[in-house]
């Protein structure tokens, strides 16, 4: 019975290439709160036919993603970080894979996300308010080259 309910989406984890570690040490970037702007879009072009005065040709043009945020607490020494600084700083873009997974109940994968050729293009700390009691949060937008959605099968090791 219980495959006919929808997944809960707070159960879920984020899973980069691990030769990230190799070339930016530190802290393994997993643990997020909130992974959003999971989208892609089919734009048309219209192509009006000489004679053909009925309709306007739809014609399907080239896929587009949008860019994917992740939000979580900040994390010092976080290889992620290192990763940006160097995007920023040295202007050195060095994409990686990146998957997300949502798990469910008894933490076994029910659907993936695997994002190719993902690098860094903006980063936002959320505000510093002497006033609030609240953690800082960091949240990190990633530009990729496209996604594949992964079936469970394509999730569990063999």
């Amino acid at each position: 019975m219980a495959l006919f309910y929808p997944p809960v989406g707070f159960h879920f984890i984020v899973i980069f290439d691990p030769s990230i570690l190799l070339k930016y040490p530190g802290i393994p970037d997993i643990g997020f709160q909130e992974v959003s702007g999971i989208s892609a879009n089919i734009s048309t072009e219209t192509y009006q036919e000489g004679g053909e005065n009925r309709f306007a040709h739809r014609l399907p043009q080239p896929v587009s993603y949008s860019n994917i945020t992740l939000k979580r607490g900040m994390l010092i020494g976080s290889s992620m970080m290192r990763w940006y600084k160097d995007a920023t700083e040295s202007f050195t873009f060095q994409p990686f894979d990146m998957t997300l997974v949502l798990l469910n109940s008894l933490h076994i994968p029910i659907q993936g996300w695997s994002f190719i050729q993902a690098y860094p293009v903006k980063w936002d700390i959320s505000g510093i308010n002497a006033q609030d009691n609240s953690i800082v949060v960091d949240s990190v937008e990633l530009s990729y080259q496209y996604f594949k959605r992964l079936d469970p099968t394509d999730l569990l090791p063999i």
